[in-house]
């Protein structure tokens, strides 16, 4: 049996996918081009904007393609900073949460503050007033990730950007980790965002294709110069990655969106593994992703468990596919104040919320086995 519980990190391409990617690969002109081999991927271009456009409830004009979700949110964040002190407006906040594009930019720049999460991941809406209030002799940059796609917790976007604007300040989201559960309606919230970033891979599409929401009145300098979209972002196009953005938004189902199997794991989990606890948003609480359990297995050592679980078949890991490599504790566990003897003791498992049921009584009693083989051996 192969069970694959590592949806966060990257997503299959389906068999039609893959045969409309096929077809695509016909589709090889410059989209700059004048002529009609060009004005054939210029209109699959065009027509992908619309339907992405879609997606989000946005307009087409304001959607941006990007060569990755990391990319998009580099582009929004160094976008609008300068390395000027005397043109930078800017004083850039962050959650400590954030997907590590969105910290690394936001350290990059030349006046910048980490937020506060409470423990269970929620950004600390009191002290972000708090500052914002103090800090009031630059704009202020807000980035936030709408929802947190290794501990799975959600962010109030509404409230925070109600905030952030109150204080005349710019809101970027991150909605990677976010979009592929919940729908976003961009006409709901750009009163409160205003710049959206997501990744095509999460979504069944390519990967090294993001995009960029931008409310038309954000003015950003590009980063890569040149004329293509609207010359934000220079290159030739995707051509392969935006069709396959536009493949997978015309055909995602959210209705298999449910926490149901999610639910069938932890309940098994909170019954029959002793020492064992939920990392970010409670269950109940109706503040986290509904595919995503990041668990904590005192005693076992995460990389562990997740190699002896790969052995029986089950694909899991231990955070952040960004971080996978790295030993050091990853920045959201250690913002939350999780006890410094658990943090590698984790394992994520994000669903994809079409397992059967006996591919989650299998994913439950391989996870009790390895967890006491691996305690007894530490207790040798």
């Amino acid at each position: 049996m192969n069970i694959y519980l590592d949806n966060a990190a990257t997503t299959e391409l389906s068999c039609s996918m893959k045969q409309y990617l096929t077809s695509v690969l016909d589709l090889w002109g410059n989209p700059s081009s004048l002529h009609s081999t060009g004005e054939k991927t210029r209109q699959l271009i065009s027509d992908a904007r619309q339907s992405i456009a879609a997606f989000i409830n946005a307009k087409p004009e304001d959607i941006y393609f990007t060569p990755s979700g990391s990319g998009s949110n580099t582009l929004a964040i160094k976008g609008l900073t300068s390395e000027n002190p005397q043109t930078n407006h800017y004083e850039v906040f962050c959650s400590p949460t954030a997907h590590k594009s969105m910290l690394l930019a936001c350290k990059s720049c030349i006046c910048h503050t980490l937020l506060k999460v409470n423990s269970f991941g929620e950004l600390d809406i009191g002290y972000l007033e708090d500052i914002l209030a103090e800090h009031n002799h630059l704009k202020p940059l807000v980035c936030i990730e709408a929802g947190n796609s290794e501990i799975g917790t959600i962010n109030d976007v509404v409230t925070i950007g109600s905030i952030v604007h109150r204080y005349d300040g710019i809101l970027i989201v991150d909605a990677t980790g976010y979009i592929p559960s919940y729908k976003v309606n961009i006409a709901q919230w750009e009163k409160y965002v205003d710049l959206l970033t997501f990744s095509g891979h999460k979504l069944h599409a390519l990967k090294g294709i993001g995009v960029l929401w931008k409310h038309q009145d954000t003015q950003l300098t590009p980063l890569i110069y040149g004329s293509q979209e609207q010359t934000l972002i220079g290159g030739t196009e995707n051509i392969l990655g935006i069709a396959s953005l536009r493949k997978a938004v015309e055909t995602y189902n959210y209705s298999s969106v449910t926490p149901n199997n999610r639910n069938h794991i932890y309940h098994y989990i909170i019954h029959h593994i002793p020492d064992s606890y939920l990392i970010g948003a409670p269950i109940e609480s109706g503040k986290r992703l509904p595919h995503n359990l990041y668990l904590c297995f005192k005693g076992v050592e995460g990389e562990s468990l997740m190699i002896l679980l790969d052995l029986n078949g089950i694909q899991v890991s231990t955070g952040s596919a960004c971080n996978s490599r790295n030993l050091s504790a990853f920045p959201a566990l250690t913002a939350i104040g999780m006890d410094e003897h658990d943090i590698h003791s984790c394992i994520r498992l994000t669903l994809s919320g079409k397992e059967t049921t006996a591919e989650l009584d299998y994913v439950c009693n391989k996870l009790k086995q390895c967890v006491e083989f691996l305690r007894k051996l530490n207790t040798k």
